[in-house]
């Protein structure tokens, strides 16, 4: 039944909902309206399951009191499903309204989730250290609409998910910057596929609707932004259905010739605020230090050089100096102008009841800079006054602050050159070919690479890069794979092999039909899962997030008390007075104790610990064919004790090859071969597909010297999959079974003495049979190999001697596959099994208190995947084995598990000697800025210095992580003419 409040249809987008962000439930339903208006003034649908819904009155009474609600555009119930649909304004209304409205009428809402969630990302400014990240993630949660807020303090990036029916990224920015912080947007909702234009020949306002009309209602555009100040355009577009030149040639045919598109590449926001930062940094310290190396040298250099610098002690007013007098011109630009950020960053944080590195700068620098201005009006005041003024220390603490954060800065740039370099990897132009009919060649034409869409046939020629993924579909060549794969030798491509954008061509000319275009290639899927693991907080962070939250707290009471504990004994004469330096007294020691002990702790660092490591490392693996999903996973996989392989494209190479075949029955080798066709035509299974090309071929060649059969088999009816066994179906009337002995018995088939001993004479020779019965009985039957991989066997070495125990799981014979873990090395087995067992397997490891990694990577393996502490997918396997996975190995090349494992455990080690370092930096730094050295050595830790020990502390730490970067492979097996060749670093 329906109810259509005001008249107006519902309107639904069918391809549109394909392209939703991944946390949105898949019975989302989303309003189109072809109007530019606001998004939130855009209509949306919301579903509800509802109980008590007992008969036709129950659905009328739902309509009436959701129809009274001002908001609400139609409803729609289904007594019959429970449910109802509702067509709402959520500029009026939300969610949670028509939820209590619908329990205010007796109906129980059983099943409630909101039904759309979006992403953005945002670019996060002014962030120092951990709390900095902390308090602005608090501050994110507090916002209505925010259901989860991630900020990555090393990336300087937030990722959001929100109900866009209540805020949206304009709201989030106002609530980012009310924090203290700056926010730009990065990417908001559906940036799946998109494409900026720079529209040319448009004069005025109705020129630009007439455009963005135009490109609303072609097909294939999802969303279009208009920019009317800059003539700019940004479509986001599906492209199974249209692409950026049909879009370019639509907007030119609208206009009739008279309006003009072309592509417009935005230039990289992360590397241009990036470089900006760094010229920020760099121009602030040079402004500083034109007045602190003036403030340095009137109060350090020349009171030593006399006759020099007596001019400086030349008194204009009672006791007020010429030297003091220009210390305080000097140093108040400094102070007040270059110093302002720390009074911002400082305000801000102490607003949102939280505490960072620039409250102990704002401290530290005013306590020196007013002591120094009541000195200055005492001297003015009184001839007799004496005092010491900390002009300086102000002056030159500021400036070796943004010296250290300038050389920060530099440094975090590095830490992102591996995701950099991968970026830059597709080339900027392609050669595009226009073929006919026959396919010969009618025209080449260079286009820019984001202008290719699917199904374009793109020319590369010898030396050049491969611009989009895709499949030869003429000529022969080498293709380097290295920058992506980690393969250092080229790979031979030809008709029908895929290629991958970014690789190089080496020797020979290829036609590529473009199967994956912008950011759906294998490239940019490598970028997005980096980024994305850069910006997952690891579980150790934690360490740094719970210091941080009583750190600069405990910093000011240790200030304090540094401060009496000096000033006190020395006002009551209990420590000696020679102990004061000359020109001050006990408040003035006290003071300059208590600023050094102020300016020495550094948050910053133990912030930087974790997540400047974790970049690196994320880039430095996915340079070497390595892609691990955030700090997680790192910290996880270095604890792995044991990992559970897969037998089938783990272990062996993957392609099986039918080596014999078998007829047990009367029936012929052609007719055998039509059946088992039929029935495995479905099948995904490596052994299914290898049957499948054998018997055909074997019936081609039947065919050819018979008299050809016309009869064609369909494909099996009642298919059905029996995971670990094989399959069944019907083919004609025939029931037919095509796996192994457990499904015969499954089926109660009898497996008799001659079927047995063809089985074992295989067994032993590491193949696997599958048998063939139809109608209860067994056929015939085929043996298979797949031969091992050839690092298999020294990779299970070299695991062993890093502590790690191996054991193999497979659904194959238990013969099978005892004999291939014994050519491997692997002692513990576990055979005949489904897919269930495997995860079964994998928990009872885990209960041992093992923390298990599983190697796999078919549909089948994604069971155990998930249920391992760290599931690790061969890249050449499923899409949904590598979505379960947190370790992705992009080549199928096992040696990548040990590099995975190592790369975890020197990352790990890393983290803890960031740590040490920064903890220990404090833990000692702060006693000798209090002075606890200076009664026994006279060492005294002076507020300059003191600042400059900060600054570097920080950037030690960046420059540690940085050191990930020279990280090699522990172990490289090349195999060539049959031999295998080790290779171990160090």
């Amino acid at each position: 039944m329906n109810t259509n409040v005001q008249d107006k249809k519902m309107e639904l987008n069918g391809r549109d909902d394909l392209k939703r962000p991944l946390l949105e439930p898949p019975d989302s339903i989303c309003i189109t309206i072809r109007e530019p208006v606001d998004k939130l003034d855009k209509k949306r649908t919301v579903k509800f399951r509802i109980g008590n819904i007992k008969c036709a009155s129950c659905v009328t009474s739902i309509e009436s009191v959701l129809g009274e609600l001002k908001g609400v555009e139609s409803v729609s119930v289904s007594p019959i499903q429970g449910q109802a649909a509702i067509e709402y304004v959520p500029k009026l209304i939300n969610t949670k309204m028509i939820k209590e409205t619908i329990e205010d009428a007796g109906f129980p809402i059983n099943e409630f989730s909101e039904q759309e969630i979006a992403v953005c990302r945002l670019r996060i400014k002014g962030m120092a250290c951990t709390s900095c990240s902390e308090s602005l993630e608090r501050a994110l949660m507090l916002l209505n609409g925010v259901k989860k807020a991630v900020v990555g303090l090393a990336l300087e990036e937030a990722k959001v998910h929100f109900d866009p029916s209540v805020t949206g990224p304009d709201c989030i920015i106002e609530a980012i910057e009310d924090a203290g912080f700056g926010a730009d947007l990065i990417c908001s909702g559906n940036e799946v596929n998109k494409v900026h234009l720079k529209l040319e020949g448009v004069s005025s306002v109705e020129d630009l609707n007439t455009i963005q009309s135009y490109l609303e209602l072609a097909i294939g555009v999802n969303h279009v932004e208009m920019d009317l100040e800059e003539n700019k355009v940004t479509v986001n577009y599906d492209p199974d259905l249209t692409g950026p030149r049909s879009l370019i040639e639509g907007v030119r045919e609208v206009g009739h010739g008279s309006y003009k598109a072309s592509l417009y590449i935005p230039p990289r926001q992360r590397d241009s605020e990036q470089q900006h930062e760094i010229n920020m940094y760099r121009d602030q310290f040079l402004f500083s230090g034109l007045f602190s190396v003036p403030v340095f040298i009137f109060s350090m250099v020349l009171p030593m050089l006399h006759p020099l610098g007596n001019w400086l002690e030349y008194k204009i007013y009672n006791v007020f100096t010429v030297g003091l007098l220009l210390r305080w011109i000097l140093c108040t630009p400094v102070q007040f102008i270059v110093g302002q950020r720390f009074y911002t960053g400082a305000y801000h944080a102490l607003r949102r009841k939280s505490a960072n590195m620039d409250v102990l700068v704002a401290m530290g620098t005013n306590a020196a800079y007013f002591y120094s201005v009541y000195i200055a009006i005492k001297a003015l005041s009184s001839d007799t006054f004496e005092g010491q003024d900390f002009f300086e220390t102000s002056a030159m603490l500021i400036s070796f602050i943004l010296l250290g954060k300038y050389l920060e800065v530099v440094a975090k740039g590095k830490t992102s050159d591996a995701l950099a370099k991968l970026t830059d990897l597709a080339p900027d132009s392609a050669r595009l070919l226009t073929l006919d009919d026959d396919g010969n060649v009618v025209s080449e034409v260079e286009i820019s690479t984001q202008l290719i869409q699917r199904n374009d046939i793109i020319k590369i020629i010898p030396g050049e890069k491969v611009p989009v993924d895709g499949i030869v579909t003429d000529g022969q060549s080498y293709v380097n794979e290295s920058m992506i794969t980690g393969e250092a030798q080229p790979i031979a491509k030809k008709p029908v092999d895929k290629v991958i954008g970014g690789t190089m061509n080496e020797n020979g000319c290829l036609l590529v039909k473009a199967t994956h275009v912008g950011s759906e290639t294998a490239l940019s899927q490598i970028v997005q899962l980096v980024e994305a693991a850069q910006l997952a907080r690891a579980p150790v962070q934690k360490i740094a997030d719970q210091i941080s939250r009583f750190f600069v707290p405990a910093i000011v009471l240790v200030a304090l008390l540094t401060w009496l504990g000096w000033l006190i004994p020395g006002v009551f004469g209990i420590y000696p007075k020679h102990w004061i330096p000359e020109g001050m007294d006990e408040f003035e020691l006290a003071l300059q104790f208590s600023i050094s002990v102020l300016v020495v702790a550094c948050p910053c660092a133990l912030g930087l610990a974790t997540p400047t490591a974790v970049m690196v490392a994320t880039g430095k693996g996915a340079s070497l064919g390595v892609l691990i999903k955030g700090g997680n996973a790192l910290e996880k996989a270095h604890k792995v004790k044991a990992i559970v392989f897969d037998k089938t494209g783990t272990l062996t190479v993957g392609k099986p090859e039918v080596v014999s075949v078998m007829i047990f029955s009367s029936m012929s080798m052609g007719d055998f071969c039509d059946v088992a066709i039929a029935a495995e035509a479905n099948s995904e299974h490596p052994i299914a597909k290898a049957f499948l090309e054998h018997a055909r071929k074997l019936h081609q060649k039947i065919e050819s010297n018979d008299q050809p059969n016309n009869q064609h088999l369909t494909e099996a009816r009642d298919f059905e999959v029996h995971p670990g066994t094989g399959v069944s179906g019907k083919v004609g009337d025939k029931m037919v079974l095509v796996g192994n002995k457990r499904l015969m018995q499954t089926y109660n088939v009898t497996v008799g003495p001659e079927i047995e001993s063809y089985i074992s004479e295989n067994e032993q020779l590491t193949r696997t049979c599958v048998l063939v019965a139809i109608d209860g009985n067994v056929a015939g039957a085929f043996a298979v190999t797949d031969p091992v991989k050839p690092e298999a066997e020294h990779v299970i070495s070299y695991l062993r001697s890093m502590g790690i125990s191996s054991i193999m799981v497979t659904g194959d014979n238990w013969a099978t596959a005892t004999a291939i873990a014994k050519e491997v090395g692997i002692e513990n087995v576990v055979a005949e099994t489904d897919p269930v067992g495997k995860a079964d397997r994998i928990k009872e490891l885990q209960m041992k208190g093992l923390t298990v990694a599983m190697v796999g990577d078919g549909i089948n393996d994604s069971p155990a995947l998930v249920a391992a502490d760290v599931g690790m997918a061969i890249g050449a396997g499923t899409d949904v084995a590598i979505e379960a996975a947190d370790v992705v190995l992009i080549k199928s090349n096992l040696e990548d598990v040990v590099t995975a494992i190592d790369l975890s455990r020197k990352t790990i080690s890393r983290i803890w000697l960031n740590y040490v370092w920064a903890l220990g930096y404090n833990i000692l730094g702060v006693p000798v800025a209090a002075g606890i050295l200076y009664p026994f050595t006279g060492i005294r830790l002076p507020p300059w210095l003191a600042g400059a020990c900060m600054a570097a502390s920080s950037l030690s730490v960046v420059c540690s992580s940085l050191l990930l970067q020279s990280y090699r492979k522990p172990l490289v097996v090349q195999h060539t003419k049959g031999q295998t060749h080790c290779s171990k670093s160090t």
